[in-house]
């Protein structure tokens, strides 16, 4: 179940000894003593110097064209059988839940939130979890990232893993997602303790998967607005996410949990956060209460920032933010990321098919704008050809 990720090891530059130095200086000066020799070993240093040139030209321009490549490629973490359906009013059944991973994998998301062990009073949308995992076909490459509060969500989370793997040979599930704040109000409100009482147990949470060869991801709320204390000071969150990091998580999602970002704070946001951080290790996640989302999110990758969270129909929203929507929607995130030269892996045209299918499932208006042009426009098509 565990990765075993290599890093390539710098070894220090062995400069000669000033004796050394000085013997192959006089071996030199004695092997081009005459000018017909210097002249014929100028030769060769210059025809080997062309020939290094022309390799090293082009080892260059193939990992120029590869730097460039990746930048133009953008994650997308999917949320929304998980973010997205929890906020939903009446219990989605597991069928439909594994459906929807179905779908979502089949569009070409590599990243798919699968569910949460968190309390089935508190959040009951998610007591299907494990069901959930039990009943679900992974499909190669993908990872299906499941929420984990605390430590007895995960040791919930490993038994129910190694039951798993008894019976289908290989676990579902090799990361697990946790989650803390910006602001002590709010994540009292959402788990009943502080941020520094959070991140007390949190270390324990991935001390205790990395040990059982899973990846953690971190998340931090309200990194632009709190819907209990206003603004949040960017230092703050650079702590935090610093925080997080450093106890083990490989990348930090950044969460405008109540939608109220802008250009400008996101400017403000990642300026201070990346003076500490790595842009590689920061992703981004945009609700879409005040329409900003998709703005907020060209606006980080101008930063370098290359995952982005989002959710499929745009499903979601925040208990404890009246009024906040839900995630960026997948399918206007890829019309935006394509529309502006960026590769995502994702087929629109599936991902649309599969946000409207779910809209219809619950009942619900598809919230996603590009998701309903797209599907008006292919409609008359199909229209027009059948005449």
């Amino acid at each position: 179940m565990s990765r075993l990720i290599r890093h390539r090891s710098c070894s220090k530059l062995s400069l000669p000894s000033s004796k050394s130095y000085l013997n192959q200086t006089r071996n030199v000066t004695t092997t081009y003593g005459s000018s017909s020799s210097r002249r014929s070993s100028l030769q060769k240093r210059t025809n080997i110097t062309s020939s290094y040139s022309r390799r090293f030209t082009s080892v260059s321009s193939n990992r120029y064209a590869s730097s460039v490549a990746s930048q133009r490629f953008v994650k997308i973490v999917e949320c929304g059988v998980r973010d997205g359906l929890q906020n939903e009013p009446s219990i989605v059944d597991v069928e439909t839940k594994v459906q929807l991973l179905e779908r979502l994998a089949e569009a070409g998301l590599t990243a798919i939130e699968s569910g949460a062990m968190v309390s089935k009073k508190g959040v009951p949308q998610m007591a299907t979890t494990p069901e959930v995992l039990q009943t679900m076909k992974p499909w190669q490459g993908v990872s299906y990232p499941v929420l984990v509060p605390n430590v007895k969500g995960l040791e919930n989370l490993l038994q129910i893993l190694q039951a798993s793997s008894v019976a289908e040979g290989t676990p579902v599930v090799n990361e697990i997602a946790v989650f803390t704040a910006a602001s002590d109000s709010f994540n009292k409100a959402n788990t009943n303790k502080n941020v520094a009482e959070s991140l007390v147990e949190l270390e324990k949470v991935v001390k205790k998967a990395t040990e059982n060869g899973m990846r953690v991801r971190g998340y931090v709320s309200t990194v632009i607005t709190c819907p209990f204390e206003g603004l949040i000071d960017p230092k703050r969150v650079t702590e935090v996410a610093k925080a997080l990091l450093d106890m083990g998580c490989y990348e930090i999602s950044l969460g405008d949990t109540v939608g109220t970002g802008t250009n400008a704070s996101v400017r403000r946001l990642l300026e201070e956060v990346l003076k500490v951080l790595p842009a590689d290790k920061i992703a981004v996640r945009n609700h879409d209460t005040y329409g900003m989302a998709v703005a907020n999110v060209m606006t980080a990758l101008e930063y370098g920032i290359r995952t982005v969270d989002s959710s499929v129909a745009g499903l979601g929203g925040c208990p404890f933010s009246p009024g906040a929507t839900g995630n960026v929607a997948t399918e206007d995130l890829v019309h935006a990321l394509h529309g502006a030269g960026y590769e995502t892996g994702v087929d629109l045209r599936k991902l649309v098919t599969t946000g409207q299918w779910i809209s219809d499932k619950l009942g619900r208006r598809n919230e996603s704008r590009a998701g309903r042009g797209w599907s008006a426009r292919w409609s008359r098509e199909e229209q027009k050809g059948s005449k």
